[in-house]
């Protein structure tokens, strides 16, 4: 499959080039300017949406008994289930033998209208593509709004949805995503699924999207802000989403539960809770998949769904606290009640260390492991029917091996690095939690990470007895570090390293595809949209021009060496200009670090810092 083809036709002048992008059974055309954008890496994104969206289709018009017809599926369809009255209990197998002799399925296909099928909103559809495939490659729809606040965007959805013979379907709409759904919160007036993949933070949308979605609907979301939900600015992750972020090794997954909380906490506002189906998180984003309901006697058990975590700065062990707890009998009446702690003493009971405070968090299962093997089992039958499917097929097949009841994980190189020995691979570390008769799984976040429901007190016993038999210089450890304080404990736990068959789970003995190959330099998350600029690629690529070789030493010659310094971006170097002649009157500006200027006098002078001064003259500040 071509993902992206040259500029079609003759030459034209740049502004307005355009370029043609074959994807899936879509086909569109956006400007080379960098007006909308494409990213050919976001294909497994939209690809999983589709997959996701058809076996939806399927759960609910299969209840209406409406049958979709997938294109290179065959017509063996035998298998209906129920979800329209259930959110968090197993899902009911009905078989379609069982039906009256004389019923016949009514069937849905793609590019068909369905008049009991699902109403779609794209809420920032940018180039339309994602709509377009909505309606050449899932089933059962009626309807699909591509939106999007852009004139040129919503010109060039126009252009796409005629090239692709789609407007039966797909509508163009121009307004603000976040007005278009308030204006559809109406039950009646409620889409059955939204999708949202903004430029970033979908914080503003979510609001809106919690109201708009209908009952047990669809919401798609997708994250691209990884820096602030990976603990890098804690404090906006707070102001986004209501938590603070911890900077852990499991942070991509910690990122995902912290997404699943404010989803969760904007919908308890109108009495609705979410039910995860799907959460991903994939190279620069994270993706979750969630249903949503209303009950207001089920919205009070969303603070015992959220949890604190006590994270120790020092060995990295982790303990959770949840914000509430439920006690009674199922299907008898249930008391909520605030939970006691903290499971922590001050200092970590293993190094001695403080704990930092992260969360609130999503502390339930992320994942809806009868919903996915049903996705998985669609998508490995019919292998042909996307670009990407190894891969879909990779990262499903890890999530119905995780551990569903069990936040959070550690890492190999986490804990070998903590008392600086070496690191045990991955099968004999799971072997010896295994003989010790604890559950442990992957991750589909990190390919090495260790998800397991034994205590940390356990894990520093393994690593103790894997350390003994390759032991560390201890007169290089300070007493008071980490390494130091959890080696001077002799281990509770005597660990067997022997391998067991079942410490490979199948995913990795299959070798399935997980993680993304580059497809094309400067592959990750691309520059905002903005009308009448630089092509994508070109903008990083000047950037990376300017950034090149700028830690390299400066030439010896002073002129070379002055035009050397000015190309330097980096506020690191004070050292702005060397042995310069400042002119006779007038002033200078040192614009490349700060607002510095100097008038009169001549010379020459080395900026050397903020504070540096010539004896004689004022100490040069910056502002």
């Amino acid at each position: 499959m071509e993902n992206a083809t040259g500029p079609c036709g003759e030459e034209r002048p740049r502004e307005v080039q355009e370029t043609t992008v074959t994807e899936g059974a879509a086909k569109i055309v956006f400007p080379s300017a960098n007006e909308v954008f494409y990213n050919p890496v976001q294909e497994f994104n939209r690809d999983l949406t589709c997959a996701v969206i058809t076996e939806f289709a399927r759960i609910q018009l299969g209840a209406k008994g409406i049958q979709i017809k997938v294109p290179g599926e065959k017509d063996t369809q035998k298998v209906i289930v129920d979800l329209s009255d259930q959110e968090e209990e197993k899902v009911e197998l009905k078989e379609s033998e069982n039906l009256a002799s004389g019923d016949q399925h009514r069937t849905a296909a793609v590019g068909e209208i369905c008049e009991e099928g699902f109403r779609v909103l794209e809420g920032l559809a940018a180039s339309g593509l994602r709509s377009i495939r909505f309606a050449l490659e899932v089933p059962g729809l009626r309807s699909v709004v591509a939106n999007d606040a852009s004139a040129p965007a919503v010109d060039l959805i126009r252009q796409n949805v005629q090239l692709n013979g789609v407007a039966h379907l797909v509508q163009p709409s121009q307004a603000d995503a976040r007005m278009l759904m308030y204006q559809h919160q109406k039950v009646s007036e409620r889409f059955d699924v939204i999708d949202l993949d903004p430029y970033g933070s979908p914080a503003r949308f979510l609001d809106a999207a919690v109201q708009a979605v209908s009952e047990g609907g669809l919401l798609c979301v997708t994250c691209t802000d990884m820096a602030v939900l990976t603990g890098k600015s804690k404090e906006t992750c707070y102001s986004k989403y209501g938590a603070m972020a911890l900077k852990t090794r499991a942070c991509h997954e910690m990122a995902l539960r912290i997404v699943l909380h404010s989803l969760d906490l904007h919908a308890n506002c109108y009495q609705r809770f979410v039910v995860p189906l799907l959460s991903i998180s994939a190279d620069f984003y994270v993706r979750v998949f969630v249903r949503v309901f209303s009950s207001p006697s089920k919205v009070k058990a969303s603070a015992s769904k959220q949890a604190l975590v006590f994270q120790c700065v020092g060995c990295g062990a982790f303990h959770l606290q949840r914000l509430a707890k439920v006690s009674g009998v199922p299907g008898d009446r249930v008391k909520f009640s605030a939970a006691c702690g903290p499971p922590v003493t001050p200092e970590c009971e293993h190094c001695g260390q403080q704990h930092q405070l992260g969360g609130p968090m999503w502390a339930e299962p992320i994942h809806d492991l009868d919903f996915v093997g049903r996705v998985l089992e669609a998508v490995s039958t019919n292998p042909s029917r996307f670009h990407t499917s190894e891969r879909i097929r990779g990262v499903l097949s890890v999530i119905t091996e995780e551990l569903p009841d069990v936040p959070l994980y550690y890492t190999l190189d986490q804990l070998s690095s903590t008392i600086h020995c070496n690191t045990p691979s991955l099968l004999k570390f799971r072997s010896a939690l295994l003989h010790a008769d604890f559950r442990v799984s992957l991750s589909h976040t990190c390919k090495n990470a260790v998800k397991t429901d034994a205590p940390a007190s356990a894990l520093w016993d393994i690593m103790r007895c894997w350390e003994k038999k390759y032991p560390v210089k201890r007169e290089r450890l300070s007493e008071t570090s980490p390494a130091f304080r959890i080696l001077s404990v002799e281990p509770r736990l005597q660990a067997n390293f022997t391998i067991r068959e079942d410490a490979n789970p199948s995913s990795r003995q299959r070798r399935l595809k997980r993680f993304q190959v580059n497809p094309e330099a400067n592959w990750g998350p691309r520059r905002r949209a903005r009308p009448g600029g630089k092509a994508a690629d070109e903008a990083v690529e000047e950037r990376h021009m300017v950034l090149r070789n700028k830690r390299k030493e400066p030439p010896e010659n002073a002129a070379q060496r002055a035009a050397w310094l000015k190309t330097v971006p980096c506020k690191r170097f004070k050292e702005v200009r060397s042995l310069l002649p400042f002119p006779a009157a007038g002033h200078m500006s040192l614009s490349s670090l700060g607002n510095w200027e100097r008038t009169g006098g001549t010379g020459t002078r080395q900026v050397l810092g903020s504070g540096f001064s010539i004896p004689g003259k004022e100490p040069i500040r910056d502002h």
